[in-house]
């Protein structure tokens, strides 16, 4: 068989350590459920009941592994928004809620960063959410926890400091949609497979960054992040 050949060369594979593990994690596709906290969904003006959930994507290269967030283009009110990871060994389509956490290879900490002003342009204008959640370095990740080592999260604290100041706390427990829930929706709407990621929801308090922030991130049972904005 002759070898496949490019007409430029491949894109650099997106791609997470794992703690404790020489190996990384390849993403395939990063999911988003939006508003999954009732606190946050009522201060972003939604609806904190059980509804049913809503979905955005970031690109995999979204992703920041270096610790540094640097301030983008085209926006001046930059969110940061923590959530627990979730990620994928392996999916399917129309996963029940019972099986769903097979699937999960492990869990992490990441930041959604938005740009709050574009956020609220395009929600204004009945448009998709892209440029607000899915520009360059919006997805900073901690290195992922395999299941098999800390189980599967269902409770526990989760909290962002930004410059030393608490921001944002809540608890893996107030999630509206919980795990199982998450995959078993989202696989009847898409083909889930290994390497699709997960981010879980975020807890209120989300607010802004400038440049030269610096900001903590904690989800027990999960661990930590640090980021520095650029």
């Amino acid at each position: 068989m002759t070898p496949t050949t490019y007409a430029i060369p491949l894109p650099k594979v997106a791609a997470v350590p794992i703690a404790g593990a020489d190996a990384m994690f390849p993403v395939r596709r990063i999911y988003c459920v939006g508003q999954n906290y009732a606190a946050h969904a009522i201060e972003m003006g939604g609806d904190p009941t059980r509804q049913p959930p809503f979905f955005f994507q970031k690109n995999p290269d979204s992703i920041v592994l270096d610790g540094v967030f640097p301030y983008p283009p085209a926006s001046e009110d930059v969110h940061h928004e923590i959530e627990m990871v979730v990620a994928l060994k392996s999916g399917g389509s129309d996963i029940p809620v019972a099986r769903a956490l097979d699937c999960v290879f492990g869990y992490g900490v990441g930041l959604d960063m938005t740009r709050r002003d574009l956020q609220a342009k395009v929600k204004k204008e009945g448009r998709p959410w892209e440029v607000a959640k899915s520009f360059e370095a919006s997805a900073p990740f901690s290195p992922l926890r395999p299941a098999s080592a800390i189980g599967h999260p269902s409770k526990g604290a989760v909290w962002l400091d930004v410059n030393g100041e608490r921001r944002q706390t809540g608890d893996l427990d107030q999630l509206i949609w919980k795990v199982p829930e998450m995959i078993a929706y989202l696989s009847a709407l898409f083909t889930l497979a290994a390497g699709d990621v997960i981010m879980s929801g975020t807890p209120s308090g989300v607010g802004p960054v400038r440049r030269g922030d610096v900001l903590n991130g904690h989800i027990d049972g999960v661990g930590d992040i640090e980021v520095r904005v650029a």
